[in-house]
């Protein structure tokens, strides 16, 4: 369960070892999402993401340089799914200043449709279906680290990630958006 004193704030957690030289320990966003531009979680669509919902997102490495994510919602309609993916920019006023999704091998056609590039091997798939209670979790581990100032928040979808040729990737309209700094060295 998510404290109320850390609701509001976004929490940034990165720390160096000493005489190891920059080390990656992770990332913890926790916020509630408002309506306001310059939130750092915003909700473009109130009646799917209503105001006052809470998120918190995490992003920590793992052994042999993978990363693991986590995403925690509350406070959204119970029985809804969510496609949720990584995007390139932090969110903006407009649901699309977030930009494309954050690859790992960038595909060089833009918007990746391509299942080759646009999958959760190589993207941040953490698709989820809120309870009776309007929480869910999802959480992802890929075999890669996020390079540090290409992936700035988290998007929420109108519909599970589709896989198919030509539409992998895509998840309807984006309906809220938390920025977080992925990669985030310290």
């Amino acid at each position: 369960m998510i404290r109320a004193s850390a609701l509001a704030t976004v929490v940034l957690t990165a720390v160096s070892a000493v005489g190891a030289g920059p080390r990656h320990d992770g990332v913890t966003v926790d916020d509630t999402f408002r309506t306001r531009s310059g939130a750092a979680a915003v909700t473009y669509v109130p009646d799917a993401v209503p105001e006052g919902a809470r998120v918190r997102v995490e992003e920590r490495p793992g052994h042999g340089g993978g990363t693991r994510f986590v995403l925690r919602l509350q406070g959204l309609p119970a029985g809804r799914t969510f496609g949720a993916h990584a995007h390139r920019r932090a969110c903006g006023p407009k649901p699309d200043d977030a930009g494309p999704h954050y690859q790992n091998v960038k595909d060089p056609v833009q918007p990746s449709v391509d299942p080759a590039y646009a999958n959760p091997r190589n993207e941040v798939w953490l698709d989820l279906t809120t309870d009776a209670h309007g929480a869910a979790r999802a959480e992802t581990t890929v075999s890669w680290r996020v390079r540090p100032g290409e992936a700035r928040s988290v998007v929420l979808h109108e519909h599970a990630t589709d896989t198919r040729a030509g539409h992998a990737g895509t998840a309807g309209a984006r309906l809220a958006c938390v920025t977080v700094p992925f990669g985030a060295k310290g």
